[in-house]
């Protein structure tokens, strides 16, 4: 679960960051936007680094739970409607991201 919510955490601050230079370009926000959105981006690259696995076994994980993340922000902050095939692509994402971090490995 605490691997699970770190994802999570590192997913906003990943979706952020790039989310707010988007609204600098695209809808004409305030060039200030940038400084929380660099803020944002090094919270993400520090947060990669506590997790626990091995740096690729990590990124190939966290994908899944990215995607999930993105999804919800899709919803939340663009109050976009989802639609039943984005949760099944999530859950789908969450499952094979659960093989990556939960399978036990050999030494």
């Amino acid at each position: 679960m605490k691997t699970l919510l770190l994802f999570a955490l590192t997913a906003v601050c990943e979706i952020a960051g790039c989310y707010l230079p988007w609204l600098w370009l695209k809808q004409q926000a305030s060039v200030w936007v940038l400084l929380p959105a660099a803020l944002s981006l090094a919270a993400f690259v520090w947060l990669l680094t506590l997790h626990p696995q091995a740096a690729a076994r990590t990124y190939a994980a966290y994908g899944g739970v990215y995607i999930v993340v993105a999804l919800l922000w899709l919803r939340w902050v663009e109050g976009i409607r989802l639609q039943w095939t984005d949760g099944l692509g999530a859950f789908l994402c969450l499952m094979g991201m659960a093989v990556i971090v939960l399978v036990p490995r050999g030494s």
